[in-house]
């Protein structure tokens, strides 16, 4: 069975754009984006519900790790693209069990090298997100369930990014 995890992370990303520029609500910008085989697979639409509801009803919190850690950057310089793609990580490290962070984060890069025009964005996104993950698990607020969540030891990541 096909996993969507990338395509619906692109799909979020793209429907948080939407709703940067436009007056409406974060389902009807995400809904249209979905392909016909997301919307037929439950593991796939499990997990776009799953991770636009977190985006949703934790942004207050995700953006205030953002503003935090961007060092003097106001959150309205950061290009929406890139704050996006930050948010959509952090939910996913916060609320999503079952992924590892450095999935997500590498997740993040990858999205970030295809949708932003230079590559200062990928490495401003690592950088970012990095620095938040750091502050995470030393606050112990990172909470992982399954084996090889927590040792992101290289033959493990491979394993896990299959979810792709």
């Amino acid at each position: 069975m096909k996993t969507y995890r990338r395509q619906i992370r692109e799909k979020i990303l793209q429907a948080l754009y939407t709703i940067e520029l436009r007056d409406t609500d974060i389902e009807s910008a995400a809904g249209w984006l979905l392909t016909q085989e997301i919307r037929d697979d439950p593991n796939a639409m499990k997990f776009f519900n799953l991770l636009l509801k977190n985006i949703k009803e934790h942004r207050e919190e995700i953006d205030l790790y953002i503003a935090k850690n961007t060092f003097n950057w106001d959150m309205s310089r950061i290009a929406i693209i890139d704050k996006n793609i930050i948010r959509m990580a952090l939910a996913e490290i916060l609320y999503c069990e079952d992924i590892p962070p450095k999935v997500s984060i590498n997740e993040a890069i990858e999205i970030a090298k295809k949708f932003t025009s230079t590559d200062k964005s990928s490495k401003f996104v690592n950088g970012i997100l990095d620095a938040i993950f750091n502050e995470l698990k030393a606050e112990g607020k990172v909470h992982k369930n399954g084996r090889g969540l927590i040792d992101h030891s290289p033959a493990k990541l491979q394993k896990t990014e299959e979810d792709k």
